[in-house]
Formats: structure tokens, sequence, C-alpha cells
């Protein structure tokens, strides 16, 4: 996996940080990141690490989607169970592995960790939803330039939508209040946007640069729902 540069994306995801400094119920920690699914060295060793520590019939077992504000939930009984590619799967993980390395490893991650997310709407509602509770209005001055800037780097039409269920224990996601992460994949582009949510109280995890920007900031004017 290798990280393409796009400043309009780092700069959304500074915008968005920002806006949950000030309007916002929460500090959110952002990542829009796209990666060029073309295989490397290490993604290479991880491929046949997935394929000897399964059964590889070319098909990987995914665990049903189960959206909502802040979701994270197990395989529900009896619902219908989905499937990818081992391609596909190897990808999911590389993605993560790219994104969150040295401090996180998901080289073991299960597939069932995973689900396939139906389609494009379901993306927009739930994140929707999740950014309206937080950030209330100001999300709506954003909300299409957004999607515009996304669907320009990765052509959303085109993809398939997944989407890792964590933990909570042994990755990034066990000290959020909530967090949502999705993997918007164009097959034809043999690329992969990963887009991931984290939300933590304003105590938490501050940078030196939030600090400066407290420093100067009444917390009791904020306009927190």
């Amino acid at each position: 996996m290798k990280l393409l540069e796009n400043v309009h994306l780092d700069c959304l995801s500074e915008l968005i940080h920002t806006l949950s400094l000030t309007t916002g119920s929460c500090r959110l920690q952002l990542k829009l990141e796209s990666y060029s699914c073309k295989m490397t060295g290490d993604d290479k060793k991880l491929l046949r690490h997935i394929t000897n520590a399964s059964e590889d019939t070319g098909l990987q077992a995914l665990s049903p989607p189960n959206l909502g504000y802040g979701y994270h939930s197990p395989t529900v009984t009896g619902q219908e169970q989905d499937a990818c590619s081992t391609r596909t799967f190897h990808c999911l993980v590389s993605a993560l592995n790219a994104s969150f390395r040295p401090d996180y490893d998901f080289s073991n991650a299960k597939s069932e960790e995973f689900c396939r997310i139906p389609n494009l709407n379901t993306v927009t509602q739930d994140i929707h939803n999740i950014f309206y509770t937080s950030l209330g209005d100001s999300f709506c001055d954003i909300k299409e330039h957004l999607w515009n800037t996304i669907d320009k780097e990765i052509g959303l039409q085109e993809c398939s939508f997944y989407s890792y269920n964590s933990d909570l224990d042994s990755d990034p996601y066990g000290d959020c209040l909530w967090y949502f992460n999705f993997f918007f994949y164009n097959k034809k582009m043999k690329r992969m946007l990963f887009f991931s949510c984290q939300a933590h109280q304003y105590a938490d995890t501050m940078s030196d640069d939030d600090d400066l920007y407290y420093s100067g900031t009444d917390m009791g004017s904020s306009d927190i729902e």
C-alpha cells in the first residue's frame, strides 16, 4: 500500500477537527487517506501470510453490517453471512496497517472483523447522522464539499464499501467515546480511500496545537449540545 498525497483530503480532516474544537460536543480525530492498492514487498508478504493462515478458497467470510452511531457489534445469529475475495480482504488489512503503523499491526485480523456496507447511501447517511449529532449545523456548510472531494479522489459510484469492527481492546478505537471507519474500494482504479473518525472528550489526547488553541478560548462559551 502506498499513501497517495492529497492536500484536499488533508484540509478536510483538519477542518472537521477544528469544527469539533469550536462547535462540537467532543473532540474528533479524523483520517481521510487515499492508498494505491498496487502491492509492495510488505504487501506480498502479508498476502502470503493471509493465504497460509486460512483454507483459502478465494473468498473470505465477512460479518453482516450493523450501522448506527458509533457502531461496533458482533455478528448476529441468523443473519446471512457475506464474503469478499482474499485479495480484497488483503487490501483492507493493508490499509489499516498503513494507516496505523507502527503503533498497531492488523496482520492477524480475521475476515469476520470486517463487514461489507450494501451501498453508498447507507454509508453517507450514517456519516451524516454522526456528524450532525457531533457538530450540529456547522456540518451543513461542508457536507457537499466533503463528498465532492472524496468523489474526485475515489469515484464513489464505482466503489464497494467496507468497515472494520473494532475489538476495542487491542486496536486504536479502544479508548474513544465512539468511532466509525469506512473503506471505499475502487477495484478498477486499484485504489482505496480510508475514512476514519474517533471521538474523544476534550481533555483526552490533546496536542500542543490544541493546548495553544484552548489557552485563548473560553471553554464555557462553546456551543455544546
